[in-house]
């Protein structure tokens, strides 16, 4: 079975002359690109080693290893960054990486099913989960404990209590 790979960054546009290139983390402490050890592409055909990383005000300034001019950094726009999933730290109860979710079958509480985990999202308010059912459009629901009150990785599901009406729904309104 190969490893299954995080994605922990994603680089952005050349910062200066000097190769450096912002870069955005997808990681509780944004700095921690730089104890992974070497970086690489999805598909593992290419890696990266941080150089030096600083803060800057939303996103992170890097340089890696064996980039050196503006050029260079411009051809590394967009790449995303993965680390191998078990070099990721282990999680709390009750904390969940995306990753781990995605995929996940989506059943209530009698287990019949619902749909599957799409996504995990987070506009600022909290974070969603993305529910695809079988037919029809997705479901995003509040990933919280009243919605989602069993996360069940070993047995590849999370139970879900819909909602009985959504804020914003006005069934009078045709």
């Amino acid at each position: 079975m190969a490893t299954s790979v995080i994605c922990v960054a994603r680089i952005g546009a050349a910062h200066g002359v000097r190769g450096a290139v912002k870069l955005w983390t997808f990681t509780e402490d944004p700095l921690a690109v730089r104890d992974y050890g070497p970086l690489m592409t999805k598909d593992g055909a290419r890696q990266f080693e941080v150089a030096h990383v600083r803060e800057a005000k939303d996103h992170l300034v890097a340089t890696f290893k064996g980039v050196a001019t503006r050029e260079d950094a411009e051809r590394l726009n967009g790449i995303e960054l993965y680390i191998a999933r078990e070099k990721l730290p282990a999680t709390d109860e009750d904390e969940y990486y995306h990753a781990d979710l995605i995929g996940l079958a989506a059943v209530n509480a009698a287990n019949e099913p619902i749909g599957r985990v799409l996504a995990i999202h987070n506009f600022g308010a909290g974070d969603i989960i993305e529910i695809a059912p079988p037919q029809g459009p997705t479901m995003l629901l509040p990933f919280t404990n009243a919605v989602v009150p069993t996360v069940d990785l070993a047995g590849g599901r999370v139970v879900i209590e819909l909602p009985d009406e959504i804020a914003g729904d006005d069934p009078s309104a045709a």
